[in-house]
């Protein structure tokens, strides 16, 4: 029997790449259906590009303060995405609002990682807002990337409880745990095909893992 071909991902960082390096390691397993074949930064100090080159993945750096305006950016991270044959991206870190033309273009395969059990905390201080909002759980969201800012098809989620006497940096510190083996597992389920938009919502053809919420 045929093994079937891998799906071709390219992540997209800013910084450190902490769920890229999860993503990266997730691969290495033989039966995990997708390849990471680029990482791409917008900044080329970024430790995530060194880590990637590290772990033996094609990288490269595109200034977007070399481009007149980020239609033109994306254009030209759109370029590399295709000459790489990515078939699927996912932002880790990205920290640049990527234009609508660009996101339509990759429609129902482009995936975020976002640091709040969405819809509650978009945009950024997600852990200071679950603190001032008095929640008693917190946690991460993997989703697909559409126009509006964390507002796309949810495909999982994780979740911490808050803690009496959490500051942000201690609540932060349980949900990236959970990030570094959510996103890992939300990709495998989309592109192993087991899960899929339907009519803008995600159904998944699998038995959630423990401890992992899933959008049914």
């Amino acid at each position: 029997m045929a093994v079937p071909a891998k799906v071709r991902v390219a992540i997209l960082i800013s910084g450190r790449g902490s769920n890229m390096v999860a993503l990266v390691e997730a691969a290495r397993d033989p039966a995990f259906p997708a390849e990471i074949v680029l990482v791409l930064s917008n900044d080329s100090g970024a430790e995530g590009l060194s880590r990637a080159a590290a772990a033996g993945i094609p990288t490269k750096a595109l200034d977007h303060r070399s481009y007149p305006d980020r239609a033109t950016f994306d254009a030209a991270i759109d370029a590399a995405l295709r000459e790489a044959g990515a078939e699927l991206v996912c932002l880790a870190g990205f920290m640049r609002i990527l234009t609508d033309g660009f996101v339509e273009g990759w429609a129902g395969r482009m995936l975020n990682i976002h640091p709040s059990l969405l819809p509650l905390f978009k945009g950024t201080h997600t852990h200071a807002q679950a603190l001032a909002a008095g929640v008693r759980l917190h946690g991460c969201t993997v989703h697909f990337v559409v126009p509006e800012l964390d507002a796309g098809p949810i495909v999982a989620q994780a979740a911490v409880p808050v803690r009496q006497g959490d500051d942000p940096d201690s609540l932060a510190a349980r949900v990236i745990v959970q990030e570094r083996r959510l996103y890992p597992a939300a990709l495998a389920l989309v592109a192993g095909g087991k899960a899929r938009l339907d009519a803008g919502r995600v159904v998944i053809d699998a038995v959630p893992s423990e401890g992992v919420l899933f959008s049914l």
